[in-house]
């Protein structure tokens, strides 16, 4: 536990292939009295989800937390806030196959309950785990979606190891990929979306002899800081200051409406029940001749300080 905390505190410039991204300056102004700030955790894939297990298991405050999958055993993780399933509600193929081709005509398939989960968001933080079906294949299209709902968009994408081979190779492939998903270029263009690499083979060389069981940790202690750091902190700042100093903003607003419209940090809700987007018609593909559902499992979680 003791080098695990470490490795939370550390930056996580020196964790990530390549340069890290920040958030750029002025989305705060894009921030107004009465709204509700909801902040969203995806993870799309096995792997992602198992970082982002991790993170879901702290309680971080004010955080939703979303699994995404092919695999039907998603909706069984009850640490998470959301689970969706992508595939056929019956028979025993309902995986992708490793095929990111298949991955992606289930996510397409799906963007209306996407499209119901990501409505409204202030800031989500998108995590793929690249190289399988799930990751390389529904990743883009889970991003595409956030990034037309939510007004600040991270996404990070966990590369394989080198050893790994054809997995590695798809990974590269689908991170350049990512630069054509448009409305997440327009808003990286804006500095209002960042992209961030975790490169397992980086911990090789970085963390020496860390055990293989630990690489969901230290992924999941970079990105909770990032969230941390470059959402929580600042909208908390925000608050504190609308709260201590109403009256700095009574030139603009009336001091009755600043009273009866606070911006507020929203805590994770409690779950509506499963979510029924539109009928979607069977897919001629290579998922089959077969008629697709796709239920988002929510569970109610008692809020926790951190």
């Amino acid at each position: 536990m003791g080098s695990y905390e470490a490795g939370r505190e550390s930056d996580d410039r020196d964790l990530t292939d390549g340069p890290a991204e920040t958030i750029g300056g002025g989305w705060e102004n894009s921030l107004r009295l009465g709204q509700e700030v909801r902040v969203v955790l995806a993870a799309v894939g096995g792997g992602a989800i198992r970082v982002t297990r991790e993170v879901a298991r702290h309680h971080v405050r004010h955080l939703e937390t979303v699994a995404i999958n092919c695999d039907p055993r998603v909706q069984g993780f009850d640490e998470f806030d959301r689970r969706v399933y992508l595939g056929p509600d019956s028979g025993s193929e309902t995986d992708t196959g490793g095929s990111p081709f298949v991955g992606g005509v289930l996510a397409r398939a799906a963007e209306p309950a996407l499209q119901r989960i990501f409505h409204g968001v202030t800031f989500v933080i998108v995590v793929g785990s690249l190289g399988g079906g799930a990751g390389s294949g529904a990743f883009p299209y889970v991003l595409d979606v956030a990034s037309r709902n939510a007004e600040v968009v991270s996404a990070f994408v966990i590369k394989p190891f080198r050893c790994e081979g054809d997995r590695r190779g798809l990974a590269e492939r689908s991170i350049g990929r990512l630069h054509f998903v448009e409305s997440f270029v327009e808003k990286r263009q804006r500095g209002v979306a960042t992209l961030q690499v975790l490169d397992n083979e980086s911990l090789v060389a970085k963390c020496g002899s860390l055990a293989f069981t630990r690489i969901a940790d230290h992924w999941a202690s970079v990105i909770e800081a990032h969230i941390v750091r470059s959402f929580l902190i600042p909208t908390e700042a925000i608050l504190s200051a609308v709260e201590t100093a109403p009256e700095a903003l009574a030139p603009t607003l009336g001091s009755s409406e600043v009273e009866n419209t606070p911006l507020a940090v929203v805590p994770p809700a409690p779950s509506p029940g499963p979510l029924a987007p539109p009928p979607i018609p069977a897919l001629q593909s290579a998922v089959g001749d077969v008629e697709l559902t796709f239920e988002v499992e929510g569970k109610v979680r008692p809020p926790t300080a951190q």
